[in-house]
């Protein structure tokens, strides 16, 4: 090597200090080897430069199909997938872009950087503020998720819940993926770096200002275009451009809505009118019947009272139905209109809800639009006439229809009902209530005893188509007479007894109840008894056992004497004024169930 260096020297003259032994060894003179030291220390500046978690601007200078290739001054280029350029589709060449290195270098030698970590860490101090000032920033929809949609915000992933979409309600999510949208940051949860974003909010902003502005404008009487936005069994919400009101289902038409939907749909346009409004204006009714000439002015002026009508049943009630006669008019007809009978029934027993049905005007109040039908009036009274169709005195067969505590009231024909009181059932049974006697839905033969056409009250009567048994029993059961009876109640102040026949039914006072040996008759026991009072017109009949072998006593008396005497008539047993109270306490407790 000493040789080598000596023969340099040899060759160009110069003396050891002299001679340039750098550019000897690189083989560079002073230039070349200044050039080298350049570019050697942008090279090491540049290296040092990217140090992890640093963001950098770089300049996109070539684009392929699959990749964006940046400048960072490096001494190679880097390359990006463009899957980190989707949210913004107007990449091109030239465009300065926020960079971090992912990779040094590849297996080939090239740069690999990251546009996507780059935005994530300049991102998050850019959503921070854009919470805090409310702005409005650009976001791309990358998917749908469970609940709503993912959407990127500066290299964030941010959640779109789907209540936040829209003022309306969203169903297909799908339609909004790939699309760039405005959005404002509503909630940011740091400790788990969430982001919930809102495309509402900017609608609803929108809105308020449309709706300050509209509802200033707002009158009574008003005549506004609005669109269907919600349908309720009770009413229709109309959106008026920002602001919504109510259409009550009672104002939709004249004639009667069961429902909204029958006349409206959603999404429709309608015409509306301003009918009232709170202070603050938040609440506004709004009608579209208005719109139209009330019904009850096109009804014809020559309709009166007594005019036959024809409408269809649109309401029915217990009390009646309701019949639209023209389209928004309805007339009343009551259950009482319906049938000449007398007895209460349900409307629903003659008419249901659609029955095209004919009626007669009763009653029209054309300042009050009201009006009352009647459908009886369309056939003949049966009132005319009663006096030769049911004279007092004639026999008729009628339907028990009713009881009550009096009596019973039997249907002769519809609308021809009578009462029959209960003393008139029956000559001898003591009847307590008409149920004992007959049921509901019973024939029963009658006769007319009085007619009170006035009233329209018909007074009938059954016992009175058979012969009056006590004519008979006048008789049969004379005073002083004996027959066989069988008491059926004993109580304190005598007992009741029951003849043979089953017809009659005494009263014997305690006393009289006596039997020979001393003791008295009781309950259920069949005995000798002689009537000692007969009255046919309070149909009473008092007997006495003790009279009878008392009178055998007496007559044996006056035979062993063998003088005469006057022969007894058992007058000396009549009953007492005690007696009739005790009879007429059995009579009350007979009545009264005991």
């Amino acid at each position: 090597m000493s040789e080598n260096k000596d023969a340099v020297l040899m060759n160009q003259n110069v003396t050891p200090e002299q001679f340039d032994w750098d550019s000897f060894e690189s083989g560079l003179d002073a230039d070349a080897r200044k050039e080298k030291s350049d570019l050697e220390e942008i090279y090491n500046g540049s290296l040092t430069s990217l140090a992890d978690n640093d963001v950098l601007t770089g300049k996109v200078v070539r684009l392929t199909d699959k990749e964006a290739i940046v400048d960072i001054n490096f001494k190679s280029e880097g390359v990006i997938s463009l899957n980190e350029f989707r949210y913004n589709s107007g990449l091109k060449v030239g465009d300065e872009v926020e960079v971090m290195v992912d990779r040094r270098e590849d297996k080939s030698g090239q740069l690999q950087l990251s546009h996507k970590k780059a935005r994530t860490l300049k991102a998050w101090d850019r959503v921070n503020e854009l919470h805090e000032t409310g702005e409005i920033v650009n976001g791309y929809v990358k998917s749908r998720t469970k609940g709503g949609m993912i959407v990127d915000i500066h290299g964030i992933e941010a959640f779109l819940p789907g209540s936040q979409i829209d003022v309306k309600p969203i169903k297909d999510y799908d339609q909004f993926v790939g699309k760039t949208m405005e959005f404002k940051v509503v909630k940011i949860n740091p400790e788990f770096k969430n982001v919930v974003v809102s495309h509402k909010a900017l609608i609803e902003a929108d809105l308020e200002g449309q709706k300050k502005e509209i509802i200033a404008q707002l009158e009574k009487g008003q005549v506004l275009e609005g669109t269907v936005k919600n349908i309720t069994s009770y009413g229709v919400f109309v959106d008026l451009g920002g602001v919504d009101g109510l259409i009550h289902i009672t104002d939709l038409s004249w004639s009667r809505v069961n429902h909204p939907s029958e006349i409206l749909e959603d999404g429709a346009t309608v015409k509306v009118v301003i009918l009232d409004f709170d202070d603050e204006k938040t609440r506004i009714q709004l009608g579209m019947k208005q719109l139209e000439a009330h019904p009850w002015d096109a009804l014809s002026a020559d309709m009166k009272v007594g005019d036959k009508v024809k409408g269809k049943v649109v309401v029915l009630a217990d009390y009646g139905a309701f019949v639209e006669i023209a389209p928004g008019v309805e007339g009343l007809i009551h259950v009482s209109e319906m049938s000449w009978s007398t007895h209460l029934r349900s409307a629903g027993d003659f008419v249901k809800v659609g029955d095209e049905v004919e009626a007669e005007v009763l009653t029209l109040d054309r300042s009050d639009r009201k009006i009352s039908l009647g459908i009886k009036q369309l056939n003949k009274d049966p009132w005319e006439n009663i006096e030769s169709k049911y004279p007092v005195g004639s026999q008729h067969v009628g339907t028990v229809r009713n009881f009550t505590n009096f009596g019973v009231f039997v249907e002769l024909e519809e609308g021809i009902d009578g009462l029959i009181y209960i003393s008139d059932l029956s000559w001898t049974k003591k009847i307590k209530h008409p149920s004992e006697f007959c049921a509901v839905g019973d024939k029963l033969d009658v006769i007319v005893l009085e007619l009170d056409t006035a009233s329209r009250r018909l007074s009938l009567g059954h016992k009175q188509l058979q012969e009056n048994p006590w004519d008979k029993f006048e008789t049969k059961y004379a005073e002083g007479t004996v027959h066989s009876g069988k008491t059926t109640d004993v109580f304190d102040k005598g007992a009741q007894v029951q003849f043979e026949d089953a017809e009659v039914e005494a009263f014997c006072p305690s006393r009289l109840l006596e039997k020979e040996d001393g003791s008295k008759i009781k309950k259920g026991e069949e005995a000798q008894f002689k009537v000692i009072e007969f009255n046919k017109e309070f149909k009473r009949v008092v007997v006495s056992h003790t009279g009878i072998f008392r009178d055998e006593e007496k007559r044996n008396t006056r035979e062993s004497n063998s003088r005469p005497q006057v022969t007894s008539t058992g007058n000396e047993e009549r009953a007492t004024l005690g007696d009739i109270d005790a009879l007429a306490e059995l009579k009350k407790r007979m009545e009264g169930g005991e």
